[in-house]
């Protein structure tokens, strides 16, 4: 038996300067997760900001013992019904013309598809993302994020770009009244983009809400004043929805806020609710473009039967319980909360987010950042019963991010506010 106590013995490290949580976790059901030595933990970030369903939901756990007894894993060249059946009723949920979907295992690997996917439609290679953005870790998802793992590993692809991102709490450029001046921004942004650009911009890919870049709400208008700097550059906007799909922020898709309906949609996390399911999809036209120049991008995993008849439990359970109306009533109740202790707690600074994917940004008593703040506030938490998540950015270290599964309840959500109030008194004290 190894030794648990220093698991660093067994396993790669693999979060940079990250730790592991301490303890063993034994089991996990609805919002808590529970140690081998029997501390229940009241899980705030969803597992992976994945389990929107809470975690071992009764019926995902009876569709994945029929599938994996009937139909677990294909050929990639073959097709089951559970994948033609989430298709159709995946592209569904969707406004036109989405209409064509791909389903793949990680949100990575999603990113991965759409970017070659855009490379090869429109003949370019350049990619636009935000200078605080996270796509994942493989190569063209890992060349398009900012936030982390860029230094030490080489020479970057060229032709990606950063855009700066629209923080209203610390907005970079002001109006005259001292808001952030999001146009001039976004302005200033594609100048130097365009400066830069060998003339060969393909897509810009971007999340509606930047998660790890610190839980930032693009402001309305933002998008699509974005989509028409893409469209007049004959460029494809991909909207990156791994953790706002699926009913996340109180609408099915956080796009539909803004009327604005991207030309690659990017799925992964909610869609398995906590398994691996991703999904790229795209529109009919973008489809026969790319198969028409020979699209090539499959993986082991691609389209497996059994992932997808988890989608398509997700999908009944989401259809049925009415859960993007469930996450707008819960991030209400949660943001209320939030607010009610910025009156009492001065070093929160700013409370944000949409539906029930809320940021919350610690600040020192002289409006600095709050890099070892968050992580105290973090630790008496999981000890008093709560685990929160933490933004691991430099200067972004109090920014936690909230993110409880759509199916918590009142009281849940009112508990793990007590505890965050016990948490922020004690370590000020």
């Amino acid at each position: 038996m190894p030794d648990d106590t220093a698991p660093e013995r067994f396993l790669v490290r693999y979060a940079g300067h990250g730790a592991f949580s301490p303890g063993i976790i034994d089991r996990a059901k609805g919002t808590s997760v529970f140690t081998e030595d029997g501390r229940e933990l009241l899980d705030f970030t969803s597992g992976q900001m994945s389990a929107i369903l809470g975690h071992s939901h009764p019926e995902i756990v009876a569709t994945v013992r029929e599938q994996a007894g009937k139909l677990d894993h294909l050929h990639s060249a073959m097709l089951s019904r559970p994948v033609l059946e989430l298709a159709q009723r995946l592209t569904d949920t969707l406004p036109r013309p989405l209409d064509k979907a791909m389903f793949l295992s990680t949100g990575a690997e999603s990113n991965e598809a759409a970017l070659r996917m855009a490379k090869l439609v429109t003949g370019r290679h350049e990619i636009v993302s935000f200078a605080r953005s996270w796509h994942g870790m493989t190569q063209a998802a890992a060349n398009a994020t900012y936030s982390a793992g860029r230094a030490g590993y080489g020479p970057a692809t060229p032709g990606n770009f950063a855009l700066p991102v629209p923080d209203r709490f610390r907005p970079a450029i002001v109006d005259a009244d001292g808001n952030l001046d999001w146009r001039r921004q976004l302005d200033l942004g594609f100048d130097l983009i365009d400066a830069q650009s060998v003339g060969s911009l393909a897509a810009c890919l971007i999340e509606p809400v930047l998660s790890s870049g610190g839980v930032v709400d693009l402001p309305p208008g933002y998008l699509a004043a974005l989509r028409d700097k893409c469209h007049e550059r004959g460029m494809l906007l991909i909207l990156d929805e791994a953790q706002t799909g699926l009913c996340r922020t109180g609408h099915w898709y956080a796009f539909q806020r803004d009327g604005v309906v991207p030309d690659i949609l990017t799925l992964s996390k909610t869609l398995g609710a906590g398994l691996p399911l991703a999904a790229v999809v795209t529109s009919a036209e973008i489809e026969q473009e790319a198969h028409d120049r020979g699209f090539l991008f499959f993986t082991t995993h691609v389209n497996d039967p059994l992932p997808a008849a988890v989608g398509n439990t997700v999908l009944d359970v989401l259809t049925r319980d009415r859960l993007d109306e469930r996450a707008r009533e819960l991030g209400e109740r949660l943001r209320a909360g939030l607010t009610e202790l910025a009156t009492r707690h001065p070093v929160i600074g700013d409370v944000r987010g949409r539906g029930l994917m809320v940021g919350l940004e610690l600040v020192e008593e002289d409006g600095g950042n709050a890099d070892a703040l968050g992580p105290a506030v973090t630790r008496r938490c999981a000890e008093l019963g709560l685990h929160m998540n933490i933004v691991q950015l430099p200067g972004m270290g109090g920014t936690f991010r909230i993110a409880p599964p759509l199916t918590a309840t009142e009281a849940e959500i009112d508990r793990g506010l007590a505890i965050l109030d016990t948490a922020l008194t004690g370590i000020r004290r």
